[in-house]
């Protein structure tokens, strides 16, 4: 009985010291300041532990006892496993490592909204104005926040902070907004059925970074696809044009005989007749002078642009290409499907994606000296592709007389680069400058020369002839065709690859370096499995009555095999 009450003081005095440490470490870690008041716990508490350790070890052999050994180990592997546990989660928050293993990447954003975001010149803010915090749209809107630091979002209540939502201008609950600087843009109104899109947000973007007015000619008059919706028209890849920003007009040629000066890409969607000469000399000057331009041309017509195609080197073939790989899912012949395109910026982010083009004709290109060309989509080779020239026949055959063997090209982009001689735009400015130059220059005959380079080097007017430089910067047109326009129709265009094909081609004929290109709505992949009715009474049985019998049977014939 004396033993024992020898014992309690050190017993109590042991336990103090865990007490004060434990005291001290809460105290700092909710504070979140590790000052005095932590430190004057934690520190007595160490020393009533490390006094408690000592004192064990010289009075006992409790140190060396199998046991304390044991228990020391335990407690080190424990001490461990936590501070590996503490050092890879600092490591998760500090350096985030995200593997979205999904098939179709559905919580990764495109490649063109990472690129965006991560060239953001200035602190864009989304603004969601609901009490709700959709976790899907919230991961959206961290994804792009993980991109830069220049990227922040913030849920607002109209009701708690109504100054904010008259700002904006908020008429109902789920609108958000995108605001830099002093520009504020709509993205888009969510509800139950609309979740935050990745494809409005990163357009609205790009909308708000380039305040450039972009626009777009539709060639009309000749045949073309409408631009409004009805039938063979092209209100959808209008529309996804608007969402890029761009401004769409339609172009009459036969009235103006020019196109305008501001017009960023001209499109000839679908001409069945025939263009005037002065039409074809108007698309030929804009090219000229370094315009770009998307010709779609289908089969069986001829709309007169041969010397456009010529200086350029393509060529129309007349044949029409036949792909008997697709008839499986139900397109036919003679729509190809295309999985092979070309190493350029229109159809680098396609890989193995679909497009397809329903009556098409080959596209044919030939060197032409200035002139860069680059495949862009082409068919599977021969015998799952030819160009066929017998359109009449029922039953479809290689004719090697005839026709022309896969793999096929259905589109090509090319580039021209322009001459670096002085445009009429910079006559004037060097007519200009040529009053003051004998004053400064000895000899009066160089002004007379065509060299108006070294006049204003020699006047010391640093301005203009930076201008001047700017102005006779050589300049490049681009020039697409492809031998097909059916893939940019209503109710075509949204299927697989063929609104990229087209979004992307007028994004780089546009020449805006900035200009992301067209992104993908990612959607999942629908797993569901359809089963018959008989179907699902055998599986109905097979789970509830054969499998609980055989294992049943099974354990029955164990137990007897180990009697």
């Amino acid at each position: 009985m004396k033993k024992i009450t020898k014992k309690q003081p050190w017993k109590y005095l042991f336990w103090l010291g865990p007490f004060l440490f434990m005291v001290g470490f809460t105290a700092g870690l909710v504070s979140g300041s590790w000052g005095l008041l932590p430190l004057a716990f934690m520190i007595p508490g160490i020393a009533i532990i490390g006094f408690w350790v000592f004192w064990q070890s010289q009075h006992s052999r409790w140190w060396a006892s199998r046991s304390t050994q044991a228990g020391t180990n335990a407690v080190v592997a424990t001490a461990a496993v936590l501070v590996i546990l503490g050092l890879i989660n600092f490591l998760g928050v500090r350096y985030q490592l995200r593997q979205d293993l999904t098939e179709t990447q559905l919580f990764t954003l495109a490649p063109q909204s990472q690129e965006l975001v991560r060239r953001l010149p200035q602190t864009v803010k989304i603004w969601v104005f609901d009490t709700n915090q959709n976790p899907q749209d919230r991961e959206l809107l961290e994804n792009y926040q993980r991109q830069s630091s220049k990227f922040q979002f913030e849920y607002v209540d109209p009701q708690s902070r109504p100054g904010i939502a008259e700002r904006f201008g908020v008429k109902e609950y789920g609108e958000v907004y995108l605001e830099s600087g002093n520009k504020r843009q709509l993205v888009q109104s969510l509800n139950v059925n609309e979740r935050l899109s990745e494809i409005k947000l990163t357009n609205r973007l790009q909308q708000l970074i380039n305040s450039t007015v972009i626009k777009a000619y539709f060639v009309q008059g000749h045949g073309e696809h409408p631009l409004t919706g009805g039938e063979s028209g092209i209100s959808q890849a209008v529309q996804g044009l608007s969402e890029k920003g761009y401004t769409v007009e339609p172009l009459n040629l036969a009235d103006k005989l020019q196109v305008p000066n501001d017009a960023a890409v001209v499109v000839v969607a679908g001409a069945k007749r025939g263009f005037f000469d002065a039409e074809v000399k108007a698309l030929q000057d804009y090219l000229n002078r370094g315009g770009n331009l998307l010709l779609m041309i289908d089969p069986d017509t001829d709309p007169k642009l041969n010397p456009l195609l010529q200086e350029w080197g393509v060529r129309l073939d007349n044949r029409l290409a036949v792909d008997v790989s697709g008839a499986g899912v139900g397109l036919g012949p003679a729509a190809p499907i295309i999985t092979d395109y070309g190493q350029h910026p229109i159809t680098k982010d396609f890989g193995n994606g679909i497009s397809f083009y329903r009556l098409a004709r080959p596209v044919e290109i030939t060197s032409v000296a200035g002139v860069e060309s680059t495949p862009l989509v082409r068919t599977k080779a021969y015998p799952n592709s030819w160009a066929e020239s017998d359109l009449k026949s029922e039953k479809l055959e290689f004719n090697p007389d005839k026709d022309l063997k896969g793999p096929l090209t259905l589109g090509a982009a090319l580039t021209r680069k322009l001459p670096a001689t002085p445009t009429p735009l910079p006559t004037p400015t060097t007519q200009a400058q040529a009053t003051p130059t004998p004053t400064a220059t000895p000899t009066p005959t160089t002004p007379a020369t065509p060299s108006p380079l070294p006049t204003p080097t020699t006047q010391g007017t640093p301005t203009p002839t930076t201008a001047e430089k700017s102005e006779q910067t050589p300049k490049e047109s681009r020039l697409v065709v492809f031998g097909n326009s059916d893939f940019a129709t209503d109710g075509v265009f949204q299927q697989q690859l063929n609104g990229d094909v087209f979004l992307n081609s007028i994004s780089w004929l546009s020449q805006q370096d900035q200009q992301t290109l067209s992104i993908r709505p990612k959607e999942p992949k629908n797993r569901r499995i359809t089963l018959s009715t008989s179907q699902a009474n055998v599986l109905t049985l097979s789970s509830l009555l054969v499998l609980p019998l055989l294992g049943f049977l099974t354990a029955a014939f164990i137990w007897w095999r180990r009697r």
